[in-house]
């Protein structure tokens, strides 16, 4: 007889973690398992080396704060964003405090956030998203400057080499966070291993997923390491598998998962192997993407934490690949295409030729193009010290669209079944650093009544003290809850 569960996570990454840990606090004694299809724990999107790990505050991603035809600046992504990573910051900070995850090795690390741009019209955006932002508390310490010289003192190796009458401008926010999404990942699994009742299971395949009569999913694995067959029955599904959830979603026949595809955009970056340069630059700086391209691809130089040493990153290189994970097959894209969603793919792409065509030009730079790039950001940089490294998978929804028949969609999404039973997360970035926002609109939906409990409501608030209230319009609580998070997370300059 099959072995039954209260709760199947698919999916060993920031999502399955976060959500496992969230349930694990709510039901106590509820029975959860976790099947990753990798022999190792966030391995996928959520490593450090796969992941920008700017956890993504709205501070400096400009592709955030867009501006209309007529020059206003829509800073309400920007305001979502930063509330919904404050959220995390403040759940990570109850874990620490409560003892749930052991912090010998730091997830998270003061890092200045600053936007960089060039010319006169893009130091009047900046201006003006600078006014904007800072009507709020969230922004309040946000520092905007035009003066060489100010600018040089915060970044020197960017301005070493440039001309002191460029058009340039810069903001910076003392208060930004480096984050290793692998390591905080790994922390939680770890405290979800030492719970009873909860199982990790490494190296198993889900095969397929059936909903049975009874309401309960029946689920089909392969053990990798043996091969052996299993199938398990569960109460409720989670498919948080990053590339591959648009797959599994496909396979439980959920009439609301009908008409979603997935476009793979993969990225590169220049790592600097100079430790006296990575030593010289301490901050997170990024400019605004090219026309037509996705927003991942926002360039930036990107001081990182990374197991432990300090590295320096430029890019992205958007690139194009047809797997839907870096460890998957090129036969992802292809084998996802199905009469639900052929006509929303084509539509989609037909929308997109522009993005077509950043793609492919990416793809065809030379190193030495791709290094022009970077002399932008720095220009006394030396090609001899860098090296062009892979980073992850990302995949983008495609949706049905009444008015286009498809549409590119950049963000998360959550799909969930009719009965509450199974929900899928699909889409990309900004994803973890926005994990207990996402999962928290999962608990929404799928548990409503539950949700709504004094004993729910209690827990929640306990773990997240904004819980129920908006950081955005309530600018004391804002500071209040930054000063406790900040607190208790020990954060300290990288030095």
């Amino acid at each position: 007889m099959a072995s039954k569960q209260d709760f199947t996570l698919i999916g060993a990454g920031i999502m399955s973690a976060t959500l496992g840990v969230l349930l694990k606090q709510l039901i106590p004694h509820a029975k959860i398992t976790i099947y990753e299809r990798l022999d190792k724990v966030a391995a996928e999107s959520s490593d450090a080396w796969n992941n920008a790990g700017t956890g993504h505050s709205a501070f400096c991603e400009l592709n955030y704060t867009p501006e209309d035809e007529k020059g206003s600046i829509d800073i309400s992504k920007a305001l979502r964003i930063s509330e919904s990573f404050e959220i995390s910051k403040q759940f990570w900070a109850y874990l620490v405090k409560q003892g749930l995850v052991e912090t010998n090795i730091p997830f998270i690390n003061d890092i200045d956030h600053m936007s960089f741009v060039f010319g006169e019209d893009n130091q009047t955006f900046l201006k003006k998203r600078y006014d904007a932002l800072t009507n709020y508390a969230m922004f309040a310490d946000m520092v905007h400057s035009d003066d060489f010289e100010e600018i040089s003192l915060w970044v020197p190796l960017m301005m070493e080499g440039r001309d002191p009458n460029e058009r340039i401008a810069a903001t910076r926010m003392p208060i930004g966070t480096d984050v290793n999404f692998g390591v905080v990942t790994r922390k939680m699994i770890g405290y979800l291993e030492s719970c009873d009742d909860v199982e990790l299971h490494l190296g198993h395949q889900v095969e397929d997923i059936n909903k049975r009569d009874d309401g309960c999913w029946e689920i089909a694995l392969t053990d990798l390491g043996t091969d052996e067959e299993k199938t398990i029955l569960s109460k409720f599904v989670f498919i948080g598998a990053g590339g591959g959830a648009l797959k599994l979603l496909e396979k439980s026949d959920i009439p609301e998962g009908e008409g979603y595809g997935g476009f793979p955009v993969s990225g590169q970056f220049l790592k600097c192997n100079n430790p006296e340069t990575v030593l010289r630059h301490e901050a997170k700086v990024y400019g605004k993407a090219e026309e037509g391209s996705p927003p991942m691809s926002v360039p930036h130089l990107d001081t990182r934490m990374l197991n432990g040493e300090r590295s320096l990153l430029f890019g992205p290189y958007a690139g194009f690949s047809t797997k839907f994970l870096k460890n998957g097959s090129y036969l992802d894209l292809p084998l996802s295409l199905d009469a639900h969603n052929i006509y929303p793919m084509v539509a989609a792409g037909i929308n997109n030729i522009s993005l077509t065509k950043y793609l492919i030009e990416q793809v065809l730079l030379s190193p030495e193009e791709k290094f022009e790039a970077l002399l932008r950001y720095y220009p006394e940089a030396k090609f001899e010290d860098w090296e062009l490294i892979t980073a992850g998978q990302r995949v983008q929804i495609i949706k049905k669209d009444k008015k286009e028949g498809g549409k590119l969609q950049f963000g998360t999404e959550i799909v969930a079944s009719s009965d509450k039973s199974l929900a899928a997360l699909l889409g990309a970035s900004p994803g973890a650093s926005t994990a207990v926002s996402i999962m928290l609109n999962l608990l929404h939906k799928c548990f409503p009544e539950e949700l709504n409990s004094q004993q729910w409501q209690s827990k929640l608030t306990e773990m997240i003290p904004c819980y129920g209230k908006s950081l955005i319009t309530d600018g004391e609580l804002c500071k209040k809850t930054r000063a406790y998070s900040t607190a208790v997370l020990k954060l300290e300059d990288l030095g």
